[in-house]
């Protein structure tokens, strides 16, 4: 009785622990300009917007 009990557990713990995927936000890491230029601390949001990026 207690193997049954036992097989029961391990097969129950295998099948829960199974495959975990986390989903994220489509628009996960980018913020808009506005935003990255108040975490930056910089006073013109003008070089954190996609179109005028510094190289």
């Amino acid at each position: 009785m207690k193997k049954i009990y036992l097989v029961l557990v391990l097969s129950g713990m295998i099948l829960t622990s199974g495959c975990y995927t986390v989903r994220t936000a489509g628009n996960s890491g980018k913020v808009p300009p506005g935003q990255a230029k108040k975490a930056a601390g910089a006073k013109s949001a003008r070089d954190f917007a996609p179109g005028h990026n510094k190289y």
